[in-house]
């Protein structure tokens, strides 16, 4: 059963298509997709930010998403690996997410961006995704404890470096060989395979981790 080519995150370009040096825009799906994916990331990240700060200020604040021995985003923010990098990770997340958002609109206004950015956009959602599964270790067999606000986040970035490598295969941004050309179709064809299968592994990781606490639930 195919999916609707509706819901297509980029215009049907040729994957073909050699790389050159006019800007590149976006199909209305993907640039809402960037758009909605980013103010997502962009509300998680405050959020956490908020809690963060209410922390620092008093140490016994409890947040509003520690639910359960398990979904605790105070075990999590308590954390060194809560500021990887000196400060709070989701102050990260306020940047990337607002300048997700940013281009975002600015492609379903008309933007359009030459090949160096939307390889960079490629780079940063790559980090992304290599930082969020850096935390996803970290929660689940360093902590012991999820946030739900940091899951969110999860979500948001694996779908969104994606969708972003597709956009990139199909529209020349990364130049792909003959042989290489049926794969871009197919792929572009079930673009929700990926995703699903990918959130489907990880539900599965977080179900065995923790199931001496879910199976007291059943």
């Amino acid at each position: 059963m195919t999916a609707p080519t509706t819901v297509n995150p980029s215009p049907p370009v040729a994957a073909t298509t050699p790389p050159n040096r006019a800007p590149i825009g976006a199909g209305r799906v993907y640039s809402l997709f960037l758009l909605i994916g980013g103010l997502i990331g962009l509300a998680a990240s405050a959020v956490l930010t908020f809690d963060k700060l209410r922390i620092l200020e008093n140490p016994s604040y409890v947040p509003s998403c520690n639910i359960n021995p398990v979904i605790s985003c105070g075990s999590v923010m308590r954390t060194e690996q809560a500021e990887v990098f000196g400060f709070p990770n989701p102050l990260l997340g306020l940047a990337a997410f607002g300048a997700l958002t940013a281009i975002g609109a600015g492609l379903l206004a008309g933007a359009a961006y030459r090949r160096w950015f939307w390889l960079g956009l490629h780079a940063g959602t790559l980090l992304g995704v290599f930082f969020v599964h850096w935390l996803i270790d970290q929660a689940l067999y360093r902590i012991g404890a999820l946030c739900p606000y940091c899951m969110v986040v999860w979500a948001t970035v694996i779908p969104l470096f994606w969708y972003t490598t597709l956009h990139n295969l199909r529209t020349g941004v990364i130049p792909v060989g003959p042989r290489l050309r049926p794969v871009v179709r197919e792929a572009a064809r079930y673009h929700w395979a990926l995703p699903v299968l990918w959130a489907a592994v990880i539900a599965l990781l977080i179900l065995n981790r923790f199931w001496y606490y879910w199976s007291t639930l059943l």
